[in-house]
């Protein structure tokens, strides 16, 4: 069983930046298409972005369209999410995992937030 671990949450202003990062341990993530998911107290865990096993396709949920990248390195075993314009509506905690239907165990995600 995989362990996922995110980090690089913390406070930024609207505009700013932020880098979070996945590292898994347990299993190799190469095989995998991965993704970031988010989710805010009392909502549901929502799609942010993935990305396929060899990063030659990514997809976005439309609000973080042309603000957040997501990108990896099969060799550190790390999915990264870099968000840029960040807003208050970004302010949640965010989370990784397998893309598909079937997720491994969720970690602990990393808290964003964002003040105006």
């Amino acid at each position: 069983q995989v362990q996922l671990v995110e980090s690089g949450g913390g406070l930024v202003q609207a505009g700013g930046s932020l880098r979070l990062s996945c590292a898994a341990s347990g299993r190799t993530l190469s095989s995998y298409a991965m993704g970031w998911f988010r989710q805010a107290p009392g909502k549901e865990r929502e799609f942010v972005a993935a990305i396929s096993w060899n990063a030659d396709d990514t997809n976005y949920a439309d609000s973080v369209k042309g603000r957040f990248t997501i990108s990896r390195d099969n060799a550190k075993n790390t999915v990264y999410l870099q968000m840029n314009s960040l807003k208050p509506e970004d302010t949640v905690v965010y989370y990784c995992n397998r893309q598909y239907r079937v997720k491994w165990d969720w970690g602990q995600g990393t808290q964003v937030t964002v003040s105006s």
